[in-house]
């Protein structure tokens, strides 16, 4: 199978009528046609699907041997391919009015197709315009899964340095991949929609490296976001309810000094909680996890926070600090690798079952 080639747009327009007239276009908005999943915004008068949060993803069903797609970028960003649930190649979106070649060459049939985005919104802003085929070929749009897992975190969640090959790397987006974080392997073994709200270096009320306990915008702030670059955009919380919520911050909280207050870490904390409630309703779950950075005194702070909630839906479990190996399951800047990542999902992946009475499976976790 041959996949993942990129052609500009001048050239697309230089087709001739005859290849123009055996083309069929799709709008990247056409929800019978494809399903966005995640948080995205249709722009006005075709424009297109603009995002930029990880783990956004489109899924279609191709009937057809090609696909293309017409997309632009702030900056650059990238993509994860999979075809019938298999990783095909990834592409990378570096500026407006490109044409990718996302698939060729397929068996003839159907086809499950996801593009998946690999890195988050300070890396680029994306905008998918439309979707282009052979005549002949059509997509019909995926159904939506019967689970759905929503994740607010920061680099562990964003896959911050998953393939980086030895921790002493210093970050680039082409090590960044969220396909190979905690926050995708765990809804690929459930088999469950998911969306991840995260953004490296955010705490809850304080960001790595900031000058002042309290940073001016934390992920308290970019909860409520639709685009993570957009402090002034906001998600209409109606178009997708999770079963699942997991919220994975801390670590950036108390990094460096100085460190917040504890009413400080549990105000913000508190807030955290109660929009999720607010948005979703009394009777989502929450699955609070303190990161495996996170001294023992801090934990009480989670603790003080949840107890405000009288609700039996959000739990609390710690990640050990020794749990990973110091050298093999370490990627880029020191943080968890695939390897590393998939022993963070082994942990979670029980608790989740429990938690949900979603039965575990003989399915292999990566």
């Amino acid at each position: 199978m041959k996949y993942i080639s990129l052609i500009t747009l001048s050239l697309a327009l230089g087709l001739t009528a005859q290849a123009a007239n055996n083309l069929k276009v799709y709008q990247a908005d056409d929800s019978t046609a494809v399903r966005a999943v995640g948080r995205t915004e249709v722009l006005p008068d075709g424009g297109g699907v603009r995002f930029d949060w990880s783990g956004t993803y489109f899924e279609t069903m191709l009937d057809g041997r090609e696909l293309k797609l017409r997309l632009s970028d702030t900056r650059k960003s990238y993509f994860d391919v999979t075809v019938d649930g298999r990783p095909t190649g990834k592409f990378k979106a570096a500026s407006n009015d490109t044409i990718v070649t996302v698939v060729e060459g397929l068996p003839r049939g159907t086809h499950n197709i996801a593009i998946k985005k690999r890195t988050e919104g300070e890396t680029g802003t994306t905008t998918f315009h439309e979707f282009i085929l052979p005549r002949g070929g059509s997509m019909t749009a995926t159904e939506p899964r019967s689970r759905f897992i929503e994740f607010i975190g920061n680099s562990l969640s964003a896959g911050f340095g998953t393939e980086g090959l030895d921790r002493s790397e210093p970050f680039t987006p082409e090590s960044e991949n969220c396909n190979l974080a905690y926050s995708t392997i765990i809804p690929r073994y459930f088999d469950a929609d998911y969306a991840i709200i995260a953004h490296s270096g955010r705490g809850a009320v304080r960001n790595y490296g900031d000058s002042v306990r309290v940073s001016e915008v934390s992920m308290k702030h970019k909860y409520l976001q639709t685009l993570d670059e957009d402090t002034l955009s906001r998600w209409n919380f109606e178009a997708y309810r999770p079963d699942l919520v997991v919220i994975n911050l801390g670590a950036n909280d108390f990094s460096t000094e100085p460190h917040p207050y504890r009413a400080e870490f549990v105000d913000s904390y508190t807030e955290i909680l109660k929009n999720i409630f607010d948005k979703y309703g009394n009777d989502i779950k929450v699955l609070c996890v303190i990161p495996y950075a996170v001294s023992a005194p801090v934990e009480s702070y989670y603790t003080e926070a949840i107890a405000k909630f009288d609700t039996p839906n959000i739990r609390l479990i710690r990640m050990p600090t020794d749990y990973l190996n110091a050298t093999t399951d370490r990627g880029a800047v020191w943080h968890p690798n695939h390897n590393g990542q998939k022993k963070m999902s082994m942990m979670l992946i029980p608790y989740i079952a429990t938690m949900m009475d979603w039965p575990l499976t003989d399915k292999v976790i990566e």
